[in-house]
């Protein structure tokens, strides 16, 4: 490989590195915002309830928001970037749900078909599907790497020393 072929491999990944910097940024804020919607929506929902309030399932989301910001942010693992993504396609799968079809009360959960549209839906919408997008860059962008286990590289010297074929 010549020097200038290593040249442009270090500065795609270093292009690379700032993008994913990007994007972690991008899913932190997306699910920040979305944190901030729902725990300030949760206490009008208090008494929309069967078992469980929506109120409470809101605190739940702005939780599980608030904590993938955090690990998306301070732990970059693929674990992290898959947990972030699993809280904002599924707010944003529900929401849409909840949106557009009435399912009525399903066990402990209340109804929370809500027809309309409003700024804080809205902003919710926006934020989570940047969310999505931003953990499905870093997931497709993902670096797999080889052998990172707990016998990682055994295979590779034992293969060296002649012992596994």
């Amino acid at each position: 490989m010549s020097s200038g072929t290593s040249v442009v491999s270090h500065q795609r990944g270093r292009k690379l590195r700032v993008l994913r910097g990007a994007a972690r940024l991008l899913a932190a804020l997306a699910l920040a915002v979305n944190a901030y919607v729902h725990a300030d929506l949760a206490p009008r929902y208090d008494l929309v309830a069967e078992n469980i309030s929506q109120g409470t399932l809101f605190r739940i989301e702005a939780a599980l928001s608030a904590l993938a910001a955090l690990l998306i942010l301070v732990w970059h693992r693929l674990i992290s970037d898959l947990f972030a993504w699993c809280v904002a396609a599924g707010g944003l799968a529900l929401l849409f749900v909840y949106r557009y079809i009435d399912v009525g009360t399903l066990g402990p959960f209340p109804n929370m078909y809500e027809p309309r549209w409003y700024d804080e839906k809205f902003v919710a919408v926006v934020a989570l599907a940047l969310a999505v997008l931003a953990t499905v860059f870093l997931l497709l962008t993902h670096r797999w790497r080889r052998g990172r286990g707990v016998h990682a590289g055994l295979g590779n010297r034992r293969r060296r020393r002649g012992e596994v074929s």
